[in-house]
């Protein structure tokens, strides 16, 4: 005997019931609908924790509390407010399209998901979301949390490293939306919660799901087996040697990473490829002191990372850079690992 059809039109107002009374609402993102503060904290929280994104956002809006003062900041300054938080494009990105809502848009966010998309660093499921959260438009986000609620409410086996695979999640995503545009941004917001909450990765708390009726991979007794991903990250490693080269009154010399590769952007101390290459860059009377090395993992690539200390005078390192003083690169935007050699 078949199994009884599903009436997947239940699942949206079970969400949206659930939210309201049990949702997260103590964020300081869920209480606007200011289409800046929506976009910036979406961007923050991609591939970080809310807890370290709190701090983070704050800051932002204190320098930037609109995206005119935003996209009239330079680089620099923006780079500077995100050192720590990582994945620098993304903060590159922040800053272009902060300019381009500007001189294209006139200062107004375009107010459907579709035009979100042209904008600089912001993908389906980000432009989505402010949508839905911003404008009330009925369209599915499909954020890491919400492919996994799904797939596993929809019992949705198939391999989702496959680009087909996720175009039909997103199909089914888009037809379980509400009816009532206005329970957008409470359903939108649900689905993140009960990830974030609820549909753990590995041990979901079924028990409490508002879902778990409809759900067919609670139903089966097997909600880990979902997603399925076979592709995993090729993973890389590369060694590179730094030179921290500082001056008796604090300064320390720093170049200008390029706007490609490891970094683009930050400043930096020196990088070289080789122990051999940072000797030839030091004074000859120098006395360079080797560091000891550690790993700074990337999201591809494990950086083996060997720092070596030098004190200098009167003289400079070869090559590019400049010597900033004590006082000044605190507030520049540094690479995590440069940043803690310093204050070490």
């Amino acid at each position: 005997m078949n199994a009884p059809a599903i009436d997947w039109s239940a699942f949206a107002p079970q969400v949206v019931h659930w939210q309201r009374a049990h949702g997260r609402r103590e964020l300081p993102w869920q209480a606007t609908r200011d289409p800046y503060r929506v976009w910036l904290s979406e961007i923050m929280l991609q591939q970080t924790q809310v807890a370290t994104v709190l701090t983070y956002y704050a800051r932002f809006l204190e320098s930037f509390p609109d995206v005119q003062a935003l996209a009239a900041a330079s680089q620099d300054a923006v780079l500077g407010l995100w050192s720590g938080l990582g994945y620098y494009s993304r903060a590159r990105n922040l800053h272009r399209c902060a300019q381009q809502v500007v001189t294209v848009h006139g200062g107004a966010f375009p107010r459907s998901a579709e035009q979100l998309q042209t904008l600089p660093g912001i993908g389906r499921s980000t432009a989505a979301a402010i949508a839905a959260f911003c404008f009330d438009e009925r369209i599915a986000i499909l954020d890491g949390n919400v492919k996994r609620v799904l797939a596993r409410v929809r019992g949705f086996a198939d391999d989702l490293a496959v680009a087909r695979h996720e175009r039909t999640l997103w199909d089914l995503a888009q037809g379980m939306v509400p009816a009532t545009p206005a329970d957008m941004p409470a359903y939108t917001q649900g689905l993140m919660d009960l990830g974030a909450t609820v549909c753990l990765p590995r041990a979901p708390l079924c028990g409490v799901c508002p879902v778990q009726s409809l759900c067919t991979a609670q139903s089966a007794g097997e909600p880990t087996r979902y997603p399925v991903r076979t592709r995993k990250l090729k993973r890389s490693a590369q060694s590179l040697w730094l030179l921290l080269a500082r001056r008796a009154d604090g300064a320390v010399w720093l170049d200008k990473r390029p706007q490609q590769g490891v970094w683009a952007g930050l400043y930096c101390l020196p990088v070289f490829e080789s122990d051999a290459a940072l000797r030839a860059a030091v004074p000859a009377q120098a006395s360079p002191v080797d560091g000891v090395p550690f790993v700074h993992v990337l999201t591809h690539k494990d950086l083996h990372l060997h720092p070596v200390a030098v004190d200098l005078s009167t003289q400079s390192p070869a090559g590019s850079g400049a010597w900033v003083g004590a006082d000044q690169w605190p507030a520049l935007g540094l690479p995590a690992p440069v940043r803690k050699l310093l204050t070490d």
